[in-house]
């Protein structure tokens, strides 16, 4: 079987046509887009300014310690329990795998010595 090649034209003038965005009359792109462009980028710079720390605020740095400190145990918390999970899992694939081959000798018993 060949294999079928596309057909490769010209393209035309409407495959390649790029659309100019023009926001609704009366919305609020539509009012800020009538502004200059440099009026523009200082409305949003003054905007940012909400979101400036005050200087006077006392930062609590023993209050972020302790979160960063709980954060870090929980993280491991969450890497341990992964880890004891991935290796029960594979112990268990193992035996399993062990079981289906037909063998008998697949878990070791423990003898207690008296």
């Amino acid at each position: 079987m060949r294999p079928q090649r596309p057909i490769v034209s010209a393209p035309s003038e409407e495959e390649h046509r790029v659309l100019q965005f023009r926001p609704r009359p009366g919305s609020p792109l539509a009012q800020r887009m009538k502004q200059p462009p440099l009026a523009r980028r200082l409305e949003v710079a003054n905007d940012l300014s909400r979101y400036e720390r005050v200087p006077d605020e006392a930062v609590d740095y023993r209050q972020r310690m302790l979160a960063n400190v709980a954060a870090f145990a929980f993280t491991v918390a969450l890497l341990a329990i992964g880890i004891w999970l991935t290796m029960s899992i594979s112990e268990l694939r193992r035996t399993q795998d062990c079981v289906l081959m037909g063998r008998h000798d697949c878990v070791q018993i423990a003898v207690p010595h008296n």
